[in-house]
């Protein structure tokens, strides 16, 4: 099953996104966040609290504030106070966190020797590269099914998670989701240690993700079949929860350039350099990133701006070709929400499928089920749910988020999952080589929908290859929701680097991720 494409037409999109795209990552380049820097010291070592439960690495930022210069960048004041001290960079933490010590103390501004953080990184690096080499051979001797079913669970205890995700996992799951808690991507700090009291999900932590990965590993092992993870990368902390989960061998988290600009406020100044660092660590630790362009269809009608979704896979392809990722690591996002009231419903739904099948070929696709639609008619949302699948498995959808006959009623049950999980792998053997033995008529309506979506994709690309995306934004082009440049939660955090500013896990990381590609 094939759509008739105009290539120059898609050539045309992948000009302005890349046009798009560098013109952002030209003019954000000078600049660092509080996040960024956070991370840099999670890759040094640094874990735990002090006595008030501040992260050690918040301590350590906020201090270099008031009592250093944060624009040369938290990587030089370290180097600077650990050839001077010859501690660790844990022992600086804890010291500085007690008031024992101060980085102002040992801080030049002329380039220290950065070597002396070499023995630090190397310990970090080496455990992502352990635990990416772990999945990949697992993966290799038993490969992961196509399409992948998703679901999520999201109780706010990660015991209770534990015990749902390994009850899915029995019952055919491919990939566990752990929901966050409400409102963590506006913290700007990373929770500490296990957790058991979220709302609506569960605090993503470090403790958290080890626990998680550490449950779905004694599933590995008594069942013989590898069972990915899933959390959130993005928010406030985007970049450091993505090094957690690179540390803790999550295989996906959900990456995507707007989501938190358009639907949380959080500055896109502050995002996008966040999202630039965070979509590094995930290529160098193997994880596959999920966009979000599906939710811009919860918010404005889904036939009449279809083409919003197509443009912003375009612009997250080429953010992520910055961060060296290759396509097979790219999870663009697309959804299944057309009204179903509409005639032909359906058939709109396929052609928006296969189009964006068949513009990125080599990425593993997230198609998300219907939700905006759903009314708490179970009978009825099955329907939709089982329409939804035979999108997924007819166009070669590779990340399948089930939906659930509950939706728009609770938080979904075991049973529930269940359910979804039995409706989906139905259609999965009903529909099994119904792609290879129907072909879609040239001047059919659904190549016909095909071709609009995507002449209007390129419309609106080139739209803002000429405005910039900071203006599109401000429309309201995207979700129908208008964010201003100097607006939004976090831009507090975003600071000018000095020319002798130096980011070396980021640096090494491209570097890597080149060597990989070549």
């Amino acid at each position: 099953m094939k759509l008739t494409l105009d290539t120059h037409t898609i050539d045309a999109c992948r000009r302005d996104a890349r046009h798009i795209a560098d013109a952002i990552k030209t003019e954000l380049d000078p600049y660092s966040t509080v996040s960024v820097e956070r991370t840099v010291l999670r890759m040094l070592g640094i874990d735990g609290v002090d006595a008030f439960d501040v992260p050690y690495v918040n301590v350590l930022v906020d201090h270099v504030k008031t009592h250093g210069d944060l624009r040369f960048g938290i990587a030089h004041h370290m180097a600077w106070a650990i050839a001077r001290t010859t501690k660790t960079p844990q022992t600086i933490a804890k010291r500085v966190a007690e008031g024992a010590m101060s980085l102002g103390d040992y801080f030049e501004p002329t380039t220290p020797d950065y070597t002396v953080l070499t023995p630090f990184i190397n310990q970090s690096f080496a455990r992502i590269r352990t635990q990416r080499q772990h999945r990949e051979t697992v993966l290799e001797n038993h490969p992961a099914p196509s399409p992948e079913k998703y679901v999520i669970v999201a109780t706010g205890n990660i015991h209770e998670d534990i015990d749902q995700a390994l009850s899915a996992a029995a019952r055919g799951a491919d990939i566990i989701a752990v929901i966050r808690t409400t409102g963590q991507s506006l913290l700007d700090y990373v929770p500490y240690g296990a957790t058991t009291e979220g709302f609506g999900g569960t605090y993503a932590t470090q403790e958290n993700f080890r626990l998680m990965r550490e449950a779905l590993d004694g599933y590995q092992r008594h069942h013989g079949r590898y069972v990915k993870l899933v959390n959130y990368a993005s928010g406030l902390c985007m970049p450091e929860i993505a090094a957690l989960g690179a540390l803790e061998r999550l295989d996906m988290m959900l990456n995507d350039s707007l989501y938190g600009i358009i639907f949380r406020d959080i500055n896109m100044k502050r995002t996008l350099i966040d999202q630039a660092f965070s979509r590094v660590i995930s290529g160098y630790a193997g994880i596959t990133i999920n966009t979000g362009e599906d939710n811009y269809l919860t918010t404005t009608d889904a036939f009449e701006h279809a083409h919003t979704v197509i443009a912003s896979q375009f612009i997250n392809e080429r953010f992520a070709e910055h961060a060296r990722m290759p396509a097979t690591l790219m999870g663009l996002g697309h959804a299944y929400e057309i009204d179903p009231s509409v005639d032909n419903s359906f058939l709109y739904e396929i052609a928006q499928a296969q189009l964006s099948r068949q513009l990125f070929p080599d990425a593993p696709l997230k198609y998300m089920p219907p939700t905006k639609h759903m009314t708490g008619d179970i009978f009825k949302g099955t329907v939709q749910n089982a329409l939804f699948n035979i999108a997924c498995v007819t166009t070669k959808q590779q990340i399948h988020l089930l939906g659930m006959p509950t939706e728009a009623i609770h938080t979904p049950f075991m049973s529930d999952r269940a359910l979804a999980l039995a409706n989906a792998d139905y259609i999965y053997k009903a529909f099994k080589a119904f792609a290879d033995s129907v072909d879609i008529k040239p001047g059919s309506l659904i190549e016909k929908r095909a071709h609009a979506v995507l002449d209007n994709a390129r419309t609106l690309l080139d739209d803002i290859r000429e405005e910039g995306l900071f203006v599109t934004l401000k429309k309201g082009t995207f979700a129908g929701v208008s964010r201003g440049e100097n607006d939004g939660k976090g831009l507090g955090g975003v600071f000018k680097k000095h020319p002798l500013y130096t980011n070396p896990i980021m640096e090494r990381m491209l570097a890597a991720c080149e060597e990989d590609a070549s």
